[in-house]
């Protein structure tokens, strides 16, 4: 995966000094549990152990982009990705770390699925973006 951080291409360490990115990160590419209606690539229904023990029963962490890795990149798949990932940084809004978050899925040749994602701090001037190409790549 390519992480693009406002137009220039970044690693994983840039993420150390910006909390808000970071929890961006985790959030989109920790795995959530499956719901018992997801179709799943594999046998396991995944997702973090600490959900188990949530203060909110459905309260889960991290996103459900995994289900996806192994579709093909379809009109379809390219808004379930957008779904999964914005409810997977609704909890910025929920607990007032962004006043807004945008998050757009877009085919990168036959088979990449491109996000971009635009964090509206509280504040409502600053906007944060992030752009991850080919979010299945290692």
């Amino acid at each position: 995966m390519i992480l693009m951080l406002n137009g220039v291409e970044s690693t994983l360490s840039d993420f150390c000094d910006d909390e808000l990115r970071r929890a961006v990160y985790n959030s989109l590419f920790s795995w959530a549990r499956a719901s018992d209606s997801d179709e799943l690539p594999g046998d396991s229904k995944q997702g973090w152990w600490g959900d188990t023990y949530a203060d909110d029963p459905g309260d889960q962490f991290g996103s459900k982009l995994w289900l996806l890795s192994r579709a093909k990149v379809t009109q379809e798949t390219l808004l379930k990705a957008q779904d999964y990932a914005a409810a997977a940084l609704q909890w910025m809004i929920d607990d007032g770390i962004a006043k807004g978050v945008d998050v757009s899925a877009e085919r990168g040749g036959a088979d990449q699925l491109n996000l971009t994602v635009t964090i509206q701090k509280p504040s409502g001037a600053d906007l944060i973006g992030m752009r991850f190409q080919d979010i299945w790549s290692e």
